[in-house]
């Protein structure tokens, strides 16, 4: 053949005549986005995206169909180009359902993968679930055990019956990682950078940021106020919710990995932001928000009226008040108002009163929080809120009480409560605790910019006004929120500390993500499992110390509830070519709409999962099975908006002349089809791929055997054929009763002559 010269991107590349310019681009390295190029199928140019510029043309070109001339001068990333692309994957987007990823790792705030995790505890594998955990979360046995969990109150198991205990499955494999110390799974620590960074506040938020930084190999300090690190983990959580030993082996695991702690070091006492600017190529805030709101009433300044902070701070300091005969009432109706509750019944308190100016239903606070303090002898008095604090000789007294009712929602969307006119309570009581709220103790930081609210200006990159000086959590923007936000903001922001370090540019670019919404007119038929009930203490006993409240799952309650997850996020999710485009060309396919897919899953076929509304229509499974396997179990049926693919006849895909090749799902690009994993419990995982051999037949083909710690997930073939029998292809699950399926002439024809070419065999 002849030899052609052209030029891509300013690279002169030498190839043949009849090569195209996709596949001169592949030669000297410039990657060109495809989704509908497979080297094993004629080529069709179906899917649009791997357009370029030919100067001299007019006309964008499709690489994967345009033929390579001699001369060519191409351009692959222009303006122009980059335009076009996003076009296409918008609309490619715009009918394109069913979620990416699983609707509990979208609500957690440090982007957990509460899927992967939970389907790793079915199947046993509680070191990798560990692994996954500490991915994004340093500290799981502790965040388990005290996590409002939005996660669970996004999963749609609820819509059955309840949703799963995703937190109390994460406490179980942290608590299988504190037998080992924390070192069941230890993140290894990258090469040194030569770069350090300084960390203001020990809590979850500057922890997990000095965590994340250790495994980029930055050097990092922590400066922390208190005695001891942990922040509000450590002083602002009762000992039975949390105990303090627990938390400081997952502390020391952190430290373990070569950061330094500086305990009893206060900014703008003993420590100062230019100091630590001067010694430092970076600084990250994480103070938190220690200071209670002030209730905002006469006689909120007498003795024994104290902050719901401040209160748990002296009980974990060990300054305990005497409660013994007391009467309490403590303020507020979120957690740590049940902390101060639930604390004061177990130091002996004679009546323990909680004042919130809401109803029951309208307590922030956890349902199991409210549940547990009831049973330990906790009066509610709903719908009251206090006018004053009567005092004698300094001493509380009394509290007066305006009693309210709901009217129209405020701007949280609740019923914002009014006072009923010319009704009142007093109640008597010897101490009043405050807990409506917390907020940043601001001195020392007065160089950063502050909202009129008292808390850190730091915009989507955590970057504050001072250049270098980053900032997370508590004492940020919109105040105090739990520590589960704090620890996934450290882990973002310690992604633009490192770009910063680097000299690259600061910015945030969201991942897009494909998301559905159900109802439960979609679970109608699934089967009700009862949500497996944490072992706890009674009540009785519960009061008269601070032991920790619950036992924690056993293994055999642990692998039945994780058995009870829907298995909503994608098994694509890691490979799909779409979602990993869309994030580069930053999509925004909201402006298009169209008719939107709402097809049935069909899961009929032992090995294949088809899910129509996640093609695109590249065509690519119909052309493999038509070209290379020579039976065309799959088409295009209708046109226009209705076009979908399916096997003729309205059949399922088992009913059809499939032989279970897994052609059609290697050869997909999204995750419209996938194979089912030889595991007991599907979950999308990021596997490990080593090369093997197949043991089911003498033959002894070479496989790609997919993994996950112990657990073997799936099997793919070697080499560009992508052809495997179906027993070296899919296995045989134990619970699926199965027959070879006939295979063609032709495909029989292919796996001898891959044989002879992998393994040098005769027939």
């Amino acid at each position: 053949m002849s030899e052609i010269k052209i030029n891509i991107n300013g690279i002169d590349v030498s190839g043949e005549v009849g090569q195209t310019i996709f596949d001169m681009a592949k030669k000297c390295g410039v990657e060109i986005p495809t989704l509908c190029h497979d080297e094993r199928v004629e080529t069709y140019g179906a899917c649009g995206l791997c357009i370029v510029e030919v100067e001299g043309n007019p006309k964008l070109l499709r690489a994967c169909s345009t033929m390579a001339a001699d001369g060519m001068v191409v351009h692959t990333n222009t303006q122009r180009i980059i335009e076009n692309r996003k076009t296409t994957l918008e609309l490619l987007l715009s009918d394109h359902t069913g979620d990416c990823k699983a609707p509990c790792a979208l609500a957690c705030p440090a982007e957990t993968d509460c899927q992967g995790y939970v389907g790793l505890i079915a199947n046993g594998e509680y070191e990798e679930a560990v692994k996954l955990i500490k991915d994004k979360i340093p500290l799981p046995a502790s965040i388990g055990r005290v996590c409002p969990h939005p996660c669970e109150d996004a999963c749609r198991r609820e819509m059955v019956e309840e949703p799963i205990s995703i937190a109390f499955l994460k406490q179980f494999v942290g608590d299988i990682d504190l037998k080992t110390g924390g070192k069941l799974y230890t993140h290894p620590v990258g090469e040194s950078t030569g770069k350090k960074v300084a960390i203001i506040g020990g809590g979850p938020g500057g922890l997990s940021a000095a965590y994340f930084l250790r495994i980029i190999g930055h050097e990092v300090v922590v400066y922390d106020a208190m005695p001891e690190m942990g922040g509000m983990l450590r002083y602002g959580i009762p000992e039975y919710r949390l105990p303090k030993e627990l938390l400081k082996k997952e502390i020391d695991a952190i430290e373990d990995m070569g950061v330094k702690f500086y305990t009893n070091t206060k900014i703008g006492k003993n420590l100062t932001l230019d100091t630590l600017k001067s010694q430092n190529d970076a600084v990250i805030v994480a103070v938190g928000a220690w200071r209670s709101v002030p209730l905002g009433c006469p006689g909120e300044e007498l003795e024994n009226v104290v902050g719901g902070i401040d209160f748990l701070i002296e009980i974990e300091s060990d300054k305990t008040p005497i409660f013994q005969g007391k009467k309490i009432a403590v303020v507020g109706g979120g957690n740590t108002a049940m902390d101060a509750c639930r604390t004061a019944v177990r130091l002996g308190a004679d009546e323990v009163y909680n004042i919130y100016r809401r109803t029951r239903n309208e307590m922030p606070a956890e349902e199991i929080e409210i549940v547990e303090a009831e049973e330990e002898g906790v009066k509610f008095l709903n719908l009251t809120n206090p006018i004053e604090i009567i005092g004698d000789n300094n001493c509380v007294k009394a509290i007066r009480l305006q009693i309210m009712e709901l009217g129209e929602p405020d701007a949280s969307g609740r019923r914002r409560p009014v006072p009923v006119p010319g009704k009142e309570e007093t109640i008597e009581v010897d101490y009043v605790i405050v807990a409506i709220g917390q907020k940043l103790e601001p001195f020392g930081l007065e160089e950063i910019e502050q909202t009129r609210w008292g808390t850190i200006v730091a915009d989507d990159t955590f970057c504050t006004n001072v250049w270098g000086v980053f900032a997370i959590g508590d004492a940020t923007n919109d105040g105090a929120d739990i520590a589960i936000t704090a620890i996934g903001e450290a882990k973002n922001a310690v992604e633009m500390v490192d770009k910063y370090l680097n000299d690259e540019l600061i910015e945030f670019n969201p991942t897009y993500l494909v998301k559905s919404e159900k109802t439960p007119e979609d679970f109608a038929d699934q089967k009700k499992e009862e949500r497996q009930k944490m072992p706890h203490r009674l009540p009785g006993d519960r009061r008269r110390d601070f032991a920790e409240v619950n036992f924690g799952f056993t293994e055999e309650q642990a692998k039945k509830e994780a058995h009870r997850c829907l298995e909503c996020g994608c098994m694509d999710v890691f490979e799909c070519k779409l979602i990993k485009y869309a994030g580069e060309y930053q999509v925004e396919p909201e402006k298009y709409t169209g008719k939107v897919n709402n097809n049935d899953v069909e899961k009929q076929h032992p090995f294949i999962l088809r899910d129509p509304n996640k093609c695109i229509l590249c065509g690519l499974c119909v052309r493999f099975c038509d070209e290379v396997v020579k039976v065309a179990s799959l088409g295009f049926a209708n046109r226009g908006f209705d076009t979908h693919v399916k096997p003729a006849f309205d059949v399922t895909l088992e009913d059809a002349d499939c032989i279970a090749c897994g052609g059609c799902v290697s050869s997909c690009p999204t995750g419209a089809l996938t194979e089912r994993q030889m595991t007991e419990k599907q979950v999308p995982l990021q596997e490990v791929f080593t090369e093997g051999v197949c043991t089911l037949c003498d033959v002894e083909c070479k496989v790609n055997i997919a993994s996950k710690g112990k657990l073997i997930t799936r099997t793919l073939p070697v080499g560009e054929e992508g052809i495997l029998c179906q027993k070296g292809r899919f296995g045989f699950p134990e619970d699926v009763a199965f027959e070879l399926l006939p295979v063609s002439k032709e495909y029989e024809e292919k796996l001898i002559e891959h044989i002879k070419k992998v393994e040098g065999r005769e027939k």
